[in-house]
């Protein structure tokens, strides 16, 4: 067993609104844990395709700067995947995004590494990676084979701009849940997915399937956390909000460092209810300041 993190899915620019105009702005959920892990000391290996445009040297540039792997990123020369963002009034985002032929989506089993040989401690993916095709099943297929090493956290970052067809995204998400060991999702995540249904019902539906532990997270009401026959909520730490972009990459950050430093089943009880207070602590820091800037390890000790 290695010690290395892998995280799995897309970096791509984020278009913010400053002003009259847009600012160029590095993004995506996977990239946004991965930063956040690495900012926690723990050694992150960010996998995807990165392109040698200009915007694919900002993206190399800020994960290496905030001390992210990149031994197993494809470098290449397709273009780099953008979101054009819009911001409401209270911070929260929506996105547009412009994904076809870019670098960003391009995962092939030819680049990705071999989990037998490797064999990292865990694996975090998701987001937009996990839905579009032809990636999707590519990184399925590996990652039923990662998962015979180790665990997977998944975490769906829904993008109902991107794949519409409700029906459509719960299968998918549906898929990598069976496979993962714990998942990380928001409230309005499962809303859209299941508006007929609670929360309580679809999260022990997921624990029947054999997922061990699922954080929920609710904005500034806090974060669930559900384990069989456990359940155990925080409150969100009150703060000035600038935007919302990355609290949540923040929280599952924490909880893949949890797991990394406690494993899965000792993830109960007071530790539980510790990692949950610390993620909370993080994502209140994220969300303090302008862009997916997660706290460093000293900002939250």
């Amino acid at each position: 067993m290695s010690d290395q993190v892998w995280v799995v899915g897309e970096v791509l620019i984020d278009l913010v609104p400053d002003a009259d105009q847009h600012l160029a702005v590095v993004g995506g959920g996977p990239a946004n844990t991965a930063k956040a892990l690495a900012k926690l000391g723990v050694k992150t290996h960010f996998i995807d395709g990165i392109s040698n445009d200009e915007y694919g040297q900002m993206v190399k540039t800020e994960l290496l700067s905030s001390n992210v792997l990149l031994d197993y990123a494809q470098y290449s020369k397709k273009p780099t995947c953008t979101a054009k963002v819009s911001l409401s009034k209270s911070g929260s985002a929506s996105y547009e995004f412009i994904i076809e032929d870019t670098a960003t989506f391009d995962f092939s089993d030819q680049w990705l590494p071999d989990p037998q040989s490797l064999k990292p401690l865990l694996l975090h993916i998701g987001t937009l990676a996990t839905v579009i095709e032809p990636g999707a099943s590519v990184l399925f297929d590996w990652a039923q084979r990662v998962a015979q090493v180790a665990p997977i956290v998944f975490d769906p970052n829904i993008r109902p701009t991107v794949l519409g067809n409700r029906d459509e995204y719960v299968n998918k998400v549906g898929k990598w849940v069976a496979i993962s060991s714990a998942v990380k999702v928001s409230d309005e995540d499962l809303s859209w997915l299941y508006p007929d249904k609670v929360i309580d019902e679809i999260v022990n539906k997921w624990l029947e399937v054999g997922v061990e532990l699922v954080l929920v997270t609710h904005g500034e009401q806090g974060i669930t956390a559900y384990r069989k026959n456990e359940q155990i909520s925080v409150d969100a730490v009150k703060v000035k909000v600038a935007d919302t972009v990355g609290a949540g990459d923040t929280v599952g950050a924490v909880l893949v460092e949890a797991i990394v430093e406690n494993g899965l089943d000792r993830l109960t009880g007071e530790l539980l209810k510790s990692m949950l207070i610390r993620a909370a602590k993080a994502a209140a820091v994220t969300v303090s300041r302008s862009g997916a800037n997660p706290p460093t390890l000293k900002e939250i000790e």
